[in-house]
């Protein structure tokens, strides 16, 4: 699954908290995730991508600034036939917090 293109989507409270973050933070957060995610979202030598232990299935964690975007990957099998066929699968953007909310969000994930 590591080769090609990922598609990202992300879940309402994702994109609530997309829209409640200042216009900068959201740029960066923005650029993180197209930079990092789209390409290769697995933790391959990327100190910004954590693969959370504990979890099941797999949960990932993107660094960007005092933010943490938590997502897990989908199979592009799993996807709608509507979509884009070069898709290797989809990155589900779960959760974006503050670093120091954290520990609470992952408690709510699990």
């Amino acid at each position: 699954m590591d080769a090609g293109k990922f598609e990202v989507a992300f879940s309402p409270s994702a994109q609530r908290k997309m829209e409640e973050l200042e216009v900068d933070t959201a740029l960066r957060l923005a650029r993180d995730i197209k930079a990092y995610l789209e390409t290769s979202p697995f933790p391959l030598g990327k100190t910004r991508i954590k693969r959370m232990t504990g979890f099941h299935p797999p949960l990932y964690r993107l660094r960007s600034g005092d933010f943490r975007a938590y997502y897990r990957i989908q199979p592009a099998a799993d996807r709608p036939s509507s979509g884009p066929a070069k898709v290797s699968g989809i990155v589900v953007m779960l959760e974006i917090t503050h670093k120091k909310d954290s520990e609470k969000i992952l408690r709510k994930i699990r």
